[in-house]
């Protein structure tokens, strides 16, 4: 096995360019040593989580939202931004699954970690595995405001999704990660999981 080696160089000078609503932008001055000092600008994120709900079919609860920057509808997983402080991902996680897709889940594991971009923005994300999935009662559902009002939701077989990825047909990030990490655990019996508390070697977030 291989594995990530943890260690940032020294920062000189950090600017911040660009203070948004989800992300700031920020310009490094970084000292690599006997490479040189170089200049670093990059989207410095709070990070994400998404997930996967599947129930005893192998569907997976997918949705469908419009994504300006690349300007189309594209499928995905339930995902959201880690955007409250000090807000475990876990209970962000179960918190977007109640949101966008109207449900519960009784079982949680961790499927897989990832970061989208890292030679440009800070974010890192986890999706996770949720089953033993029951549906919210209609009386307790979330009200769906602004962009995710219409947004459509479905239940797909998980093989048609992951035929869909490598034909090119779907491109979130987060929906090719997760379907190809969810057949590959499958095709292990899961043995591949990790508990959902797992630890998480997450980018630190611009809440501090």
């Amino acid at each position: 096995m291989i594995a990530d080696v943890a260690g940032a160089r020294p920062v000189l000078e950090n600017t911040l360019v660009y203070a948004g609503r989800v992300w700031d932008v920020r310009s490094d001055v970084v000292d690599l040593g006997e490479s040189g000092v170089v200049t670093r600008d990059y989207v410095h994120h709070n990070g994400a989580v998404a997930v996967f709900a599947m129930d005893e079919a192998e569907r997976v609860f997918l949705v469908r939202q419009y994504r300006h920057p690349v300007h189309r509808e594209l499928w995905e997983p339930p995902a959201g931004l880690l955007d409250v402080r000090d807000e475990p991902p876990l209970d962000a996680a179960a918190r977007e699954l109640f949101e966008e897709a109207d449900l519960r889940a009784g079982r949680w594991d961790t499927l897989i970690d990832f970061l989208p971009s890292p030679g440009g923005s800070s974010e890192g994300i986890r999706i996770y595995l949720a089953r033993e999935v029951t549906p919210v009662p209609v009386e307790e559902r979330h009200a769906r405001a602004e962009e995710e009002r219409d947004m459509e939701g479905r239940w797909v077989p998980l093989d048609d999704v992951v035929a869909s990825v490598l034909a090119g047909e779907t491109q979130c990030h987060t929906l090719v990660v997760g379907a190809l990490a969810l057949d590959a655990a499958r095709r292990s019996g899961f043995a591949s999981l990790r508990p959902a508390d797992a630890p998480w070697h997450r980018p630190p977030s611009r809440l501090g």
